[in-house]
């Protein structure tokens, strides 16, 4: 039975609630009411202002309009408890109806349901990696974002050195998580000064994305608490690794059994386990945009930056855009190694969940996985990644399967806004520019 607002509020006994409206970034936006207004919004709806459809990540609009409240509703399954308070709690709200088309969220919950009709339970879970700095909103600022200190600059990949000496710190990142009901696998270091990978433990059903959503935004709170900045950006530097988000799925039947999973099959895939990979490599370079939404994304997507550039897959290729992790058949699933720590968690599952789905309805076969190194193989053009993200806004633009899968209204607003940011950069002058070409040209 559903549980209504006012007893889930009730059983962590919140006298307060912070309603999270997710943008299209992925960015909680946050408005505090009392408990009671929000049963009261509960019941009679949240209206809220359409512009966190029609402003980029710097909230510049791009489209004239009154700005209207669209409705919206808030989801009694999402209450959780707030970490940085004791009787507070967090909801999540999103829009509905014609408006609510748009929305990353309902497109990835409709994907869930359909997969549910073809018998399919969808399990998942994200795992970031993101750079801390010793630096505050105001010492970014005050610096430009240059020859800022990063946190631990002697940290090194699976370090026990940064571990011993800042465990209280990540022990209270982990308390964090776990307030809201976020599992942690673990928390390591990674490769560079001040490096961490945090991979979230699987949840069945939207609850992973919203794991990942509320992860990102709650680190970010949580070092800023310290006087510290995570950046969960691509590409910081050209000396420095990308970032990955990292996403794993995999489907069970009615009775919990792995789909994925034939133990007789030489890899230990089943048929329908082929299929989904199939329709996951022919629709990834067409839909990338969804998953690589920044232009700084296609920074880390390049030759040589322990990302991949194509569409292939192998079983445990850590080189692979989908790795197939088969150690014991109940935990046989793919990994989708091609977002970046910035991607929304919505559309990246969207996406895989998506394309998956198309390949099994079509029966699409892949071709033979392989235990090549990728990172230095040249892809077809067929299976090449777009090059940026104007190149990946005009491929999902001409896809009529993103249209069918997605629906043409969230493709069409998606479309734009990515043609809008991409806009956006073509205009910006950077350093390297200045560096290369002053005074030479």
């Amino acid at each position: 039975m559903p549980i209504n607002l006012q007893t889930a509020l009730q059983k962590i006994n919140a006298g307060s609630v912070h309603i999270g409206m997710v943008d299209p970034e992925g960015e909680f936006r946050d408005k505090l009411v009392s408990a009671d207004k929000a049963v009261k919004l509960g019941e009679a709806g949240y209206p809220f202002c359409e512009v966190l459809y029609f402003w980029d990540v710097a909230e510049k609009a791009y489209r004239d309009g009154a700005f209207v409240d669209r409705p919206a509703t808030l989801f009694a399954d999402t209450v959780r408890k707030y970490p940085f308070a004791e009787d507070s709690a967090i909801c999540l709200a999103d829009f509905s109806g014609e408006f609510g088309k748009r929305s990353p969220r309902n497109v990835c919950l409709r994907l869930m349901a359909e997969a549910a009709e073809m018998g399919f339970d969808v399990l998942s879970a994200f795992e970031f990696e993101f750079f801390i700095f010793d630096e505050t909103p105001e010492s970014l600022r005050a610096k430009s974002y240059r020859d800022l200190t990063h946190f631990a600059p002697g940290n090194r990949t699976y370090s026990l050195q940064t571990s011993a000496l800042h465990g209280a710190l990540l022990e209270g990142l982990d308390a964090t998580m776990k307030t809201m009901g976020i599992g942690l696998d673990a928390i390591h270091t990674e490769l560079g000064p001040g490096c961490f990978e945090a991979p979230l433990t699987y949840a069945k059903g939207i609850k992973s994305a919203d794991d990942a959503m509320l992860f990102k935004n709650f680190a970010k709170a949580y070092f800023s608490r310290h006087d510290l900045t995570a950046s969960f950006m691509s590409k910081l530097s050209p000396s420095l690794s990308g970032q990955s988000g990292h996403l794993h799925v995999s489907l069970r039947d009615s009775g919990g059994n792995p789909v994925f999973a034939s133990p007789d099959a030489p890899d230990g895939l089943s048929r329908t386990g082929r299929h989904f990979i199939g329709g996951l490599l022919r629709l990834m370079p067409e839909l990338l945009a969804l998953c690589s939404s920044t232009v700084n994304a296609y920074k880390r997507l390049v030759p040589g930056a322990w990302a991949p550039t194509s569409a292939n897959w192998g079983v445990q290729n850590r080189t692979a855009a989908i790795r197939v992790i088969n150690d014991v058949p109940e935990a046989t699933r793919v990994e989708f190694r091609v977002p970046s720590a910035d991607t929304n968690p919505y559309l990246a599952l969207a996406l895989c969940l998506g394309a998956g789905l198309y390949g099994i309805r079509n029966e699409i076969e892949p071709p033979a996985g392989s235990d090549e190194n990728f990172y230095a193989s040249r892809p077809s053009a067929e299976t090449a990644f777009p090059r940026d993200l104007g190149e990946a806004a005009a491929r999902l633009d001409r896809s009529d399967v993103a249209r069918d899968i997605f629906g043409a209204d969230f493709v069409e607003w998606f479309v734009g806004a990515r043609q809008f940011e991409y806009a956006e950069y073509q205009r910006h002058v950077s350093e390297w520019e200045i560096r290369r070409y002053l005074g030479v040209v």
